[in-house]
């Protein structure tokens, strides 16, 4: 996650709950010893997550000491134009956690073509935000953060592994 989206006058809503949520997730990824891979978007000129600016930079550090990657991109889905699988397959990985934000850009392409993939997927319901899609005249008001999170959720179908909470989910020693 990026400190532009979960920092600041600018941060997805209720960034703070969100926040402790996958510090807790990567936590205890790190305990169980679980391959730790953080995704960071390479956003255009002008944006948020402008490559070099403040916003774009990781809000939750990687440890490389216990290897934990990074993978760069510029698009939503990690694997797409990326090293992601590859890094994944050469480390044995088979089972996949994600979290993160946006919800229904970067969270729901990533986790779709990771089940593409056949990785399994869980996706812990209260460890991904996004914002409020503004309200367009003749179409719908306000959709507010949390619905569109749940809409992302269920467009990715009955083989993800949708958790209520990030502290069900569980991480086992390789």
């Amino acid at each position: 996650m990026q400190s532009a989206f979960v920092t600041g006058d600018d941060a997805v809503p209720d960034a703070e709950r969100l926040l402790d949520r996958v510090h807790g997730l990567l936590a205890r990824a790190r305990e169980n010893g679980a391959l730790v891979v953080q995704l960071q978007n390479d956003g255009e000129p002008g944006t948020p997550d402008e490559p070099g600016t403040p916003g774009w930079e990781l809000h939750l550090p990687l440890d490389t000491g216990r290897g934990e990657l990074l993978v760069r991109k510029t698009v939503d889905d990690g694997f797409a134009e990326s090293r992601l699988e590859e890094l994944l397959r050469d480390a044995g990985v088979r089972e996949l956690a994600v979290c993160g934000v946006m919800s229904e850009m970067c969270v729901r392409a990533t986790a779709s073509t990771a089940l593409e993939l056949g990785f399994r997927v869980v996706l812990p319901h209260d460890a991904h935000a996004t914002y409020d899609i503004p309200a367009a005249e003749g179409i719908s008001d306000v959709v507010p953060a949390a619905t569109v999170s749940r809409v992302a959720e269920w467009t990715l179908g009955d083989e993800i592994e949708l958790v209520a909470r990030a502290a069900d989910v569980d991480f086992t020693k390789p």
